[in-house]
């Protein structure tokens, strides 16, 4: 279940799909525009406005980073995944429903 009920926008889904494992910043982007196949490009108010919402809601959370590195990185919580899974559930069902109604109208 999707906590809080309410749709993943598509710039957080890819977030939290990218935190699965730890990344900083650019590499979320990176991450992001690779697996949507260059559709989906963050840009950096959209990233870190998002990441900062993420952090606060516990959905996400800062790793040790290098000493001297500037960089911070990510990765998600189990709330997080949480609430990832439950995204990919809703998805699901409305591709599910989107298909079956095709199926009965178009009869394929």
């Amino acid at each position: 279940m999707n906590i809080g009920n309410s749709a993943l926008t598509e710039a957080v889904y890819y977030i939290l799909l990218s935190l699965l494992e730890p990344r900083h910043g650019y590499g979320i982007m990176q991450f992001a525009e690779q697996i949507s196949g260059g559709r989906v490009r963050l840009a950096a108010g959209t990233l870190y406005g998002a990441i900062n919402t993420m952090l606060e809601k516990g959905w996400i959370e800062a790793c040790g980073t290098e000493h001297n590195s500037r960089k911070k990185e990510y990765v998600i919580t189990q709330t997080g995944t949480a609430v990832l899974l439950g995204e990919i559930a809703r998805l699901e069902e409305l591709a599910r429903n989107g298909r079956q109604l095709i199926e009965q109208v178009i009869r394929y």
